[in-house]
């Protein structure tokens, strides 16, 4: 089906996301490691508009924006689909993907960013309550196998405790959110996720960096 190579860095979700996808289809693939204080001039060309990874190359045509990425995985190698077949149930999938990525991340990395502060805290767990509802009394968002909105929401795995760590807060409270507590056991002890997955240190500096960096711009 053509050479595939994922321009990206192991310490971001969206690019974990991507390698998620490829793995469970067991497409071979390369993964080109970018430094995103320097930019490689070829992910400048690849994805000129935004500049950012992940960036998946097939055949060296750029797809990019981690979402359409699982989408055209999925839509080219046909076998493991991620996507569920019934058209509701995917229009369903894909508002819940929109709502991750537009509200839980977001208001997860302004409870980071407030270092914990009550009404950041709230909205966030406030957005991660609709996730809580949604996976109550399945395996898995799309029910015995792993799908594409697992992937969409598998940062927090990972990636929200090191927000917590940085944060000092917690905001996945195992009391408050049984079900996707035990949705995130069920998600990291699936091979193709746990052999994926970067060391948590890392990504606790990866999100310290971009919080220092983000702050020294603001006092500049």
């Amino acid at each position: 089906m053509g050479e595939v190579k994922l321009l990206g860095t192991h310490s971001s979700f969206p690019c974990a996301r991507i390698v998620w996808a490829l793995k469970l289809k067991g497409i071979p693939y390369e993964f080109i490691k970018e430094d995103l204080l320097n930019k490689s001039s070829l992910l400048l060309e690849m994805n000129p508009v935004y500049k950012k990874v992940p960036v998946l190359l097939h055949d060296s045509k750029p797809v990019v924006e981690s979402l359409i990425i699982i989408e055209y995985i999925d839509e080219t190698w046909k076998t493991n689909p991620l996507l569920p077949q019934d058209p509701y149930d995917r229009a369903m999938a894909r508002f819940w993907a929109k709502f991750v990525d537009e509200k839980v991340v977001l208001s997860a990395w302004e409870a980071m960013r407030s270092q914990g502060e009550e009404k950041a805290i709230n909205s966030a767990q406030e957005a991660l309550g609709f996730l809580e509802n949604l996976i109550k009394g399945k395996k898995f968002f799309g029910g015995e196998k792993i799908g594409y909105l697992d992937l969409v929401v598998g940062w927090i795995a990972l990636w929200l405790k090191a927000m917590e760590e940085v944060g000092g807060m917690m905001l996945l409270d195992s009391l408050k959110f049984p079900s996707l507590n035990e949705w995130t056991q069920n998600f990291i002890q699936v091979p193709a996720i746990h052999e994926s997955l970067p060391p948590k240190e890392d990504v606790v500096n990866y999100f310290q960096f971009g919080l220092d960096y983000l702050r020294s711009l603001a006092a500049k």
